[in-house]
């Protein structure tokens, strides 16, 4: 049985890529799915006003639990087999390429925010990034244009 990586940040697009997953498996795709979120490193501010590194990562964990439970809550009513991981805060395609490591993915399917042009190029995209660095394959979702805008 396959195991899919499914990065959850929160977004429209993560979202898309959950229920894109279920459209394969509704297509006959067996799969188990591992869905991980990366927060980012607490700043300045946040390690200041904490003083407690352990309360800063148990606001990181909570965090990525909440934004991680509506694609949870989907896969389960679907029946499907979900593990959810919240990825050391840092980098995101850094901790993307461990989760998939020390995971044993076979894939990684993933929203794409659709960001093109002067902005992909400048900024970067996670989605490109892992397109191009993931060992395994990445099956990135598009949304509609009208969902893009």
């Amino acid at each position: 049985m396959l195991k899919l990586l499914i990065p959850v940040d929160g977004s429209p697009c993560a979202m898309l890529a959950v229920r894109h997953a279920l459209e394969l498996v509704g297509h006959g795709l067996k799969a188990r799915f591992v869905l991980v979120n990366v927060q980012e490193p607490a700043n300045l501010y946040e390690v200041m006003v904490a003083h407690d590194p352990v309360v800063l990562q148990q606001v990181s964990e909570a965090a990525a639990q909440d934004l991680m439970l509506p694609a949870q809550e989907l896969l389960q009513a679907a029946g499907q087999q979900v593990e959810t991981v919240s990825a050391a805060s840092g980098n995101v395609v850094p901790a993307l390429l461990e989760a998939i490591e020390v995971h044993g993915c076979h894939g990684v399917i993933m929203g794409s925010h659709g960001a093109g042009g002067f902005k992909a190029a400048v900024l970067g995209s996670v989605s490109a990034e892992m397109a191009s660095s993931a060992p395994v394959p990445v099956t990135l979702v598009k949304p509609a244009e009208a969902e893009a805008d």
